[in-house]
């Protein structure tokens, strides 16, 4: 197992890598880096913690969405077919997510 050096909001991180796994774990690490930007960018939350969090929530959820619909194809759909899955609107789902953590989370300012 080789280990990597990757930056995730501006931070150095050394992760453990299988070898031949370096992609995947690029493409894993420049989601959550995506995400913790994205939700930081929007200015509501800037605990680093908290942005951790509510990232990983979002990113649950998507594969959650995903897995749902997958198993919701009729068996006639082969994987190789290019196909649209809705999305579902994270924000009417999200928002009062937050909202409620910050609630929770406000007082203590720790997760653990």
């Amino acid at each position: 197992m080789k280990q990597l050096e990757v930056q995730i909001m501006g931070q150095s991180y050394l992760l453990g890598c299988p070898d031949g796994g370096e992609s995947k774990l690029h493409q894993a690490v420049q989601r959550v880096d995506v995400a913790m930007c994205k939700i930081r960018d929007g200015g509501k939350v800037r605990a680093r913690d908290r942005i951790a969090v509510l990232a990983a929530l979002n990113l649950a959820f998507d594969v959650a969405n995903l897995s749902n619909a997958q198993s919701e194809l009729s068996p006639d759909h082969s994987a190789s077919e290019n196909l649209t899955i809705d999305r579902v609107n994270h924000e009417a789902v999200l928002v009062p997510l937050i909202a409620r953590l910050d609630k929770l989370l406000a007082n203590d300012g720790r997760l653990f």
